[in-house]
């Protein structure tokens, strides 16, 4: 068996390192995410559907993999880029290593790559397609060339629950988020265009009660159920193709009090008119600075997308509520009139800061808002 493995981009960069993970060859657009944790959510993170991920972060798996940190049911990456994969799981609640992790799902990966460099390349030259394996990299360079690339590729079915479902369970010992006061329990369907348990939980101690229902559901299967407010998650792919969601919130606005988080905030723009475009290298990680213009505050945020809101082509159409310190780009938007919100960001993090966990209390108070007005 071969100990050297190559990252093969598109453009013909290569990139040496050793196998790592399961064994075979791996395609999809490879990206860089700037966490210095978080490395067991960023693998089940459905959002990172079709792309290899590349951890900046020069130590990986020195805590190991456990049960209770995972973003969904299995990991969903295409693939895996560390510059040291760490033999040992140092933490108590650690039941496997990151090594077996990736083997048992089947993750290709790849160790020993220089990543500095490859996020310096990915920086300057545009996330792209890109090959892993121990084949000649010359035949990985034409996998990558021939591959699909994430432009126009609705990746939401892939990801999703086929059944609708009851999600009960909270953060426990780790609750960041008080229950909103009051009596009742708002029940919030949370449509799953990839959602994240972390989302989940967050609804869970801000007091709803909540009800999964698959990608495809169409409004009047939402409305069906009876909810107080609507959830529009996260999910992987170009948002502009996921034509049958943007249908259904535009059919579900003015219906009932909608709160959309990274695809569900450009899905909301798209149903109101609006026009998304993908970024050159995309914002992931941990640290990535908000200024909430309504508070004036600067919050730390957890991001994670490729593509981002036209906010020209919204002018007139809703209000600019977030904006990102380091480009400008459209980070939240409101539409009073329909009592929908969204923020292109991760405010239940997970892994990440918890600086904008106050946005699901905001959901239910609107909520509760909305019916007293009723």
């Amino acid at each position: 068996m071969t100990d050297v493995a190559y990252l093969a981009l598109a453009d013909g960069t290569v990139f040496r390192g050793r196998p790592a993970g399961a064994r075979g060859v791996a395609v999809g657009e490879v990206v860089f995410t700037t966490g210095m944790t978080g490395y067991q959510e960023v693998l089940s993170d459905p959002s990172y559907c079709g792309q290899i991920v590349t951890m900046t972060a020069p130590e990986q798996g020195n805590t190991g993999v456990n049960a209770e940190d995972d973003e969904s049911r299995r990991p969903f990456v295409a693939g895996f880029v560390v510059h040291e994969l760490s033999a040992v799981a140092s933490n108590w609640r650690a039941t496997t290593t990151l090594q077996a992790h990736l083997e048992r799902h089947g993750i290709v990966a790849i160790a020993g790559v220089d990543t500095r460099a490859l996020t310096h390349h990915i920086r300057d030259a545009g996330a792209q397609m890109a090959a892993i394996g121990t084949e000649d990299p010359d035949t990985l360079v034409d996998r990558a060339r021939a591959a699909p690339p994430m432009a126009g590729r609705d990746l939401t079915g892939e990801v999703s629950c086929r059944e609708p479902y009851a999600w009960t369970e909270g953060s426990g010992p780790w609750r960041t988020l008080e229950p909103v006061p009051g009596a009742d329990r708002p029940h919030v369907v949370a449509i799953d265009y990839g959602i994240k348990r972390g989302i989940l939980r967050c609804l869970v101690d801000a007091g709803c009660r909540v009800t999964v229902v698959p990608s495809t559901s169409r409004a009047e299967d939402v409305l069906a159920l009876a909810p107080d407010g609507v959830f529009l998650s996260n999910g992987p792919g170009d948002p502009a193709a996921v034509t049958h969601a943007i249908a259904t919130v535009r059919d579900l606005l003015g219906k009932r009090p909608l709160f959309g988080i990274c695809l569900g905030h450009q899905l909301l723009a798209l149903a109101l008119g609006g026009r998304t475009y993908k970024l050159k290298f995309g914002h992931r990680g941990l640290n990535q600075p908000v200024k909430d213009l309504t508070t004036g505050r600067i919050e730390v945020t957890a991001q994670n997308h490729g593509f981002a809101v036209d906010l020209d082509s919204l002018r007139g159409r809703c209000r600019l509520t977030h904006v990102h310190l380091n480009d400008g780009t459209c980070e939240g938007i409101e539409h009073e009139e329909t009592r929908a919100f969204s923020v292109q960001y991760h405010p239940e993090a997970s892994a990440g800061p918890h600086d904008a966990r106050h946005l699901f209390a905001r959901f239910v108070e609107r909520i509760r808002a909305d019916r007293a007005r009723a």
